[in-house]
């Protein structure tokens, strides 16, 4: 039992025989001590004084001997107003660090018997993986890491979104433009390759487009369609997508190449295959780069005729209803929502069809318990609607969805645009944070001696480690601008600087040699000791709070404090040249354990911690 439990149960008790007051242990609120106090964790007195009639620092005083006489761990107490602070024996400490380095999995929960999917990533194959999916795949892979360790068996997967007109765009402009061009030929990674023609598609577009507004045509339907007072310019912004659907021959001939894949055109279905195979080439470089994986994938083309058994499923039980022309709805008024639209009049799918089937394969292939989505927050509406319509058709799993919706991300000249080729490529944004640590190396000149392959691998962990951090320290809900110079800066709060403070204790232990935990026997714990301690007891509620928020900035933001602790310690306090043998023993277990969880929180983010730096 932790010492939390301790205390709530001890405090439950002395109300009993005091106060003959009867409290929940596991209402008693218990806070780590403010560092301006004496003691170690803090009791809030106030919610018992209304029913026991006393004053709080009374009831305060009164509890805290109660505690001092009868709980071994407790040896003194202070009571300022409605907080009793309580100090902890040495003889608890040691133990207490014992404990921890006895059970290196003290922070993990046994297995539970629960199954979780985790979605992430789902790229198109129209192009490479950008910033904007890094930030996403990490969210999932750190969430998929956090259910892990909390007993979840955990499935990681994506659905690839390999059809449709925006991939029908690259390939059209390769079969027009590329004159049978490979990556190979081209001498450029696939997935870059795709997305070039993807590029080059819009590119054309666009030259098309500004052609037709000076024609007589285009000039014409500005004069009969504008809005009032509405320019020129404007106009032509607006009507862009009205002009690709109906008037461009490049829109036409897009449109075509979809319908041409949907009746199983042999000649098309193969370039699909080719360019899709190229892009799934790349993505799994990224991929490999990045340190993550699958267990399951999931295709749209697979995918996108799901859903209309339980589109009729749904109309049977009056649940979805049909419209005269033929068009299928559902109405979500009642959840604070409007008429939503599954099925179009000529019965062919929308989005949301397919999610409702996507969902209900994955529940009957796995079973699982959870299904959580990662995407970005521009589809909050959808999956709010998703999963009202799931309640609404009685889904045994709907109640264990969830959207972990994160904030997009900025570059900062403003947002990035695919078709426009203004991204932040995943695999340009690598390479250049591990050529940011290789300078910061070369610079500080610690890894002479080295091999050349063991530099490489000390330098690719460092900048992974400051793009990762980066991504993962901001509170997914919130929208950041990605700063490319602050997210390779290696001091601060930042993933090196972590990863410093652990290289750290690896060379005071070479250097400290073997231990022997008995001789630290008596040893009185400080006070910077206890705090530490503390920090280290509090990892299993840190790391089960953060599953639960689906928020993993929460770990990150826990291993940063860890570090910064540990900085100040070393700073401060003796370690191989301690005052007696009894401290050096003691510090030397003691930053051993520190290491040792910082290294196992940084994995909870997919962040490797290196040997040297």
């Amino acid at each position: 039992m932790d010492i939390i439990h301790i205390i709530q149960q001890g405090v439950q008790q002395a109300l009993s025989e005091l106060y003959q007051h009867q409290a929940k242990a596991d209402e008693v609120l218990v806070n780590v001590t403010k560092k301006e106090f004496e003691g170690e964790y803090t009791v809030v007195i106030f919610p018992y004084v209304k029913a026991i009639r006393k004053g709080p620092a009374e009831i305060g005083n009164a509890v805290g001997e109660w505690l001092v006489k009868y709980l071994e761990e407790i040896t003194g107490y202070n009571c300022i107003q409605g907080f009793l602070n309580l100090s902890l024996s040495d003889a608890y400490w040691l133990r207490q660090t014992d404990y921890l380095q006895a059970y290196p999995d003290y922070w993990k929960q046994p297995a539970t018997g629960k199954k979780i999917m985790i979605e992430y990533s789902s790229p198109n194959t129209n192009k490479p993986l950008h910033l904007g999916h890094i930030r996403n795949i990490l969210l999932g892979w750190s969430c998929a890491c956090l259910y892990d360790s909390m007993g979840y068996a955990v499935t990681r997967t994506q659905i690839i979104n390999d059809r449709g007109i925006a991939i029908c765009k690259s390939m059209l402009a390769w079969k027009k433009f590329a004159q049978g061009q490979t990556p190979e030929d081209a001498g450029m990674k696939s997935d870059h390759f795709v997305g070039h023609w993807y590029v080059r598609f819009e590119q054309a577009f666009r030259e098309e487009y500004e052609s037709w507004q000076a024609t007589p045509e285009g000039l014409s339907r500005y004069t009969a369609e504008k809005e009032d007072g509405e320019s020129e310019a404007d106009f032509f912004k607006r009507y862009k997508n009205t002009y690709f659907n109906n008037e461009s021959q490049l829109g036409a001939e897009a449109r075509e190449m979809l319908k041409k894949w949907e009746a199983d055109d042999q000649e098309i279905r193969s370039l699909w295959e080719k360019m899709n195979n190229w892009v799934y080439a790349g993505f799994d470089v990224t991929y490999k780069a990045l340190g993550v994986s699958f267990d399951t994938l999931y295709y749209e083309s697979d995918t996108y005729l799901l859903g209309k058994d339980l589109i009729e499923k749904g109309l049977k039980e009056n649940v979805f209803y049909r419209k005269a022309d033929g068009s299928v709805w559902v109405n979500l008024e009642d959840e604070g929502m409007d008429e939503k639209i599954l099925l179009r009049s000529d019965g062919t799918s929308v989005y949301m069809t397919q999610d409702l089937g996507t969902a209900d394969l994955r529940y009957q292939e796995t079973g699982a318990d959870q299904m959580i989505y990662v995407v970005g927050d521009e589809q909050n509406y959808h999956f709010q609607a998703l999963f009202a319509i799931l309640k609404k058709l009685g889904a045994p799993y709907a109640e264990g969805l969830h959207h972990l919706s994160y904030g997009m991300i900025d570059l900062p000249g403003g947002r990035m645009k695919s078709r426009e080729g203004t991204v932040v490529d995943a695999d340009d944004l690598i390479a250049d944070v591990i050529n940011e640590a290789r300078l910061g190396i070369a610079e500080r000149g610690e890894v002479e001696g080295l091999s050349d392959a063991e530099k490489e691998e000390i330098t690719r962990k460092i900048g992974l480690a400051a793009l990762k951090f980066f991504m993962i320290k901001i509170d997914p809900k919130k929208r950041m601008t990605f700063d490319p110079k602050a997210s390779v800066d290696l001091q601060g709060q930042t993933g090196p600087y972590i990863q410093n403070a652990y290289v750290r204790i690896l060379s005071i232990l070479r250097k400290g040699g073997t231990m022997d935990n008995a001789d630290a026997t008596g040893y009185k714990v400080n006070g910077d000791e206890k705090k530490l301690l503390i920090e280290l007891t509090s990892f299993a509620q840190v790391v089960a709070h953060a599953a639960r928020q689906l928020d993993p900035s929460q770990v990150a933001n826990y291993c940063y404090q860890l570090a910064k602790e540990f900085h100040r310690y070393y700073h401060e306090h003796r370690i191989l040249n301690a005052e007696t043998d009894a401290a050096r023993a003691f510090r030397l277990e003691f930053i051993q354990l520190i290491a040792r969880v910082l290294e196992d929180a940084m994995g909870l983010l997919g962040i490797e911690m290196p040997e040297r730096m």
